[in-house]
């Protein structure tokens, strides 16, 4: 899960959130939908 998404959640958790985490979790779900096959699902930090 790419790190922008894994604290976008922890957010949405901490201030209970509801339409926000089923928001992110739907994103979430599209994103793995979308990634090849056979991959980790995370996409590589190419700008720090």
């Amino acid at each position: 899960m790419p790190q922008w998404l894994c604290n976008q959640l922890m957010r949405a958790y901490f201030k209970k959130d509801r339409r926000q985490i089923k928001m992110l979790n739907d994103c979430w779900f599209f994103y793995q939908r979308q990634s090849p096959a056979g991959t980790s699902g995370t996409v590589p930090r190419s700008h720090h």
